[in-house]
This record gives C-alpha cells, sequence and structure tokens, in this order.
C-alpha cells in the first residue's frame, strides 16, 4: 500500500511537471549522467551577464594600477640600493652616525620595498577554498611588514645617538659628510618623485567612476593607488626629512667641527620625526586588519541607502569592510514586505551600494519583514564606537 501512495505521489508530479513544461516557452534542457565526463561544452565559461556578476571576470595578473605600483617600486627600489651604498661607504669615511643613520633607513626602504613587490606578486594568485577572498591582504601585511622594521632600525640609531651625546670620544670628517648628506638628499628627492608620481584612474569596473577610495579622499588626498607604494612612500618622506636634518648638521660640523654633537642630536630629532610619519600608514593597516569600516564609507549613508529601496522594511546584520584600502566588502540582511518581488530588491539594493559606494563585494540576504525583529537583540544595529 506504501508503494502504491508513493507511486501515486510521483505521478501527479509528472503530470504536474508536464503541465509546466507545456506552459513555458520552448528550452533546450540538457541532463548528463553524473559518472558521464564534462564535454567542452559543459563546462563553465563566462557569460555577458548573470545573476550577480555585474562586472566581467577580472584578467589573471596584476590590474594597470598594481603595474603601475611595481615599476614604481622597482625603480625607487634600484635608486635606494644605490645610494644606500654610497651612504654606508660615506657615513664610514666621514665617521658620522647620521650618515649611517640615514643609510640604515635606506637599508630599511630597501628591504620593505622588496617586500612590497613580494606582496604585490602574491596578491595576484586566484581564490582558494581555503583562502576565499583570495591573497588581496598581503599587500597590507607587507605595509605593515614596512612599518614594523622602520621602527624597529629608528629604535636602534636613537640607542646609539644618545651613547654618543653620553660620550663625546668620536671624531666627524666634515667634508665627506657634508658630500654625502649632499647626495643623500638628492636621492630622496628622487625616490619621493618616483613613487609619487600618479598612477592610472583607480575603478572597480564599472563603478569606479563615482567612488573616491582611501587615499584619494576629500580630506587627505594623496595620489597613491596601491598601500605598498603609499608605504614605501612615506618611508622614503621621512627618510627625506632626515637627510635634510644631516645636511644642515653636516654644515655646522664642515665650518665649525666643535659644534660635532649635531651629528647625534640630528639623528635623535630627526629619528622621531620618521616614526611620526608612520602614523598614518599604521592606523589604516591597523583598521582594515581590525575590519573596520573603511573610512570613507559611513555606517548609516549604507544602511539609508539599503532602506531606501522599495519593499525594504528594515535592515540587519549589516557588516563593512576592506581587504584592501581600495577593496571594500559590504553583506546586509534586508527584511521585505511580502508583496515585494525578492530578486527585484536583490538587484537594486545591490546597484545602489555598487554606483553609490564602489564595494567591490556585495552579499545580501533577502527574507520576509516579521514583526518580531523589531525586539530582536540580534537585529538592533551596533552602538556607536
Amino acid at each position: 500500500m506504501r508503494l502504491m501512495m508513493v507511486a501515486g505521489v510521483r505521478g501527479e508530479n509528472i503530470e504536474h511537471l508536464k503541465l509546466r513544461l507545456e506552459a513555458r516557452p520552448p528550452t533546450l534542457l540538457l541532463f548528463t549522467e553524473p559518472s558521464e565526463p564534462v564535454t567542452e561544452e559543459s563546462k563553465p565559461v563566462e557569460m555577458p551577464f548573470h545573476h550577480c556578476h555585474r562586472d566581467p571576470l577580472p584578467p589573471l595578473g596584476l590590474t594597470p594600477e598594481r603595474l603601475h605600483a611595481r615599476k614604481q617600486l622597482y625603480a625607487a627600489c634600484a635608486v635606494c640600493f644605490v645610494f644606500m651604498a654610497g651612504e654606508v661607504v660615506g657615513g664610514y669615511l666621514a665617521h658620522s652616525l647620521a650618515i649611517m643613520t640615514d643609510a640604515a633607513h635606506l637599508l630599511a626602504d630597501v628591504g620593505s620595498m622588496m617586500g612590497s613587490l613580494f606582496s604585490l606578486w602574491l596578491s595576484t594568485r586566484p581564490a582558494t577554498r581555503t583562502m576565499t577572498f583570495g591573497w588581496h591582504r598581503s599587500e597590507t601585511l607587507g605595509a605593515l611588514a614596512s612599518v614594523v622594521s622602520l621602527w624597529m632600525v629608528t629604535g636602534i640609531l636613537l640607542y646609539l645617538a644618545f651613547v654618543r651625546l653620553l660620550h663625546s670620544d668620536y671624531h666627524i670628517e666634515g667634508g665627506a659628510m657634508l658630500l654625502t648628506a649632499s647626495i643623500a638628499v638628492c636621492a630622496n628627492l628622487l625616490m619621493a618623485f618616483v613613487l609619487h608620481q600618479a598612477g592610472p584612474p583607480h575603478s572597480h569596473g564599472s563603478r569606479g567612476a563615482e567612488y573616491a577610495p582611501l587615499e584619494e579622499g576629500p580630506e587627505e588626498p594623496l595620489p597613491l593607488g596601491n598601500t605598498s607604494v603609499r608605504a614605501a612612500f612615506v618611508h622614503v618622506l621621512g627618510d627625506l626629512l632626515q637627510s635634510f636634518g644631516v645636511l644642515a648638521a653636516s654644515i655646522l660640523i664642515y665650518f665649525k667641527p666643535q659644534y660635532k654633537a649635531a651629528d647625534p642630536i640630528s639623528t635623535f630629532l630627526f629619528s622621531i620625526c620618521a616614526l611620526g610619519s608612520t602614523a598614518p600608514t599604521l592606523r589604516d593597516v591597523l583598521r582594515i586588519l581590525m575590519e573596520g569600516t573603511p573610512r570613507n564609507v559611513g555606517f548609516e549613508p549604507v544602511r539609508d541607502t539599503l532602506l531606501s529601496v522599495p519593499g525594504v522594511r528594515a535592515t540587519h546584520e549589516l557588516h563593512l569592510w576592506a581587504l584592501t584600502l581600495t577593496y571594500h566588502v559590504a553583506s546586509a540582511h534586508l527584511a521585505i514586505d511580502s508583496t515585494a518581488d525578492p530578486e527585484a530588491v536583490l538587484a537594486e539594493a545591490s546597484s545602489r551600494l555598487y554606483s553609490r559606494f564602489g564595494f567591490s563585494s556585495c552579499t545580501l540576504q533577502v527574507e520576509q519583514y516579521q514583526p518580531e525583529m523589531a525586539q530582536c537583540l540580534r537585529c538592533q544595529e551596533p552602538p556607536q564606537a
């Protein structure tokens, strides 16, 4: 009897399926057994438009922005290495701790740029089942390593400068120091020029024209489209400031050798300035690693944009974060009216987030609104920081 009932239910389902197929326009259906090999025709291909993919599949390799960043880093790294070797020789001949300090900072720059180049290469690797977002955040980790390396080198040199202030048993060759300091200023100016050149216009596919990323925001404009280049540029700015200080100290020592204490004093003062110059990069890196809201994307504007979509009654589980300074991600639950079309709401909400805020990825879950959501603790908005 049970078998007859199951057969009867299956027969009704088949008849119902036939009626549905007859009511639809002619469609080509392809059925393959699971054990059959995948043919060339059945392999996934990129479609001109898909239900959730607004942009075409990105090309493999580095984007134009990152290719430009790599060229900048290669050029700056070469210049930095050549002049670092010159400063080591000049600092040794002049017995100048300030010159050696500048050379050590250039060494830290070379190491950080090499790390940045490695992170750029690593970020081109495709996403995997373990690294589902890909390797974009390696760029941020490279910037963090650059900042930490500068802090470590500067700490050592500050200690050496303090020792020289306590003990005055040292001699400085003013002429060699002046020549080396002058060359160092020229080298840092050249590196700053290479790293500060504006790259190709940044965009997120079809959404970039209406979006200003973090480093191009109205409050602190900085025409750098890559975290690693920005960190290297900040490094060079700190070195340039110190090079000017070393040049001033070398001029003083050249004409007044009795004021040789200017060498450790300049090392002490301008190393502190170099540490302070890393604060903006360190702030942005920590904000990214702590999954903070992107600095130029506010929680309230995004929430209001979602609530303005026709049919949306409430939002909850709204999360905004970033993988890099320019790769922003959003996810949210949308509670809609029972009469609203879920697919239309999803399409409109996604379109507004992409066009108004330039998110690189949006994940929205559509569900029917329930009155209990107003009292649900998990559906409440997070408090102000």
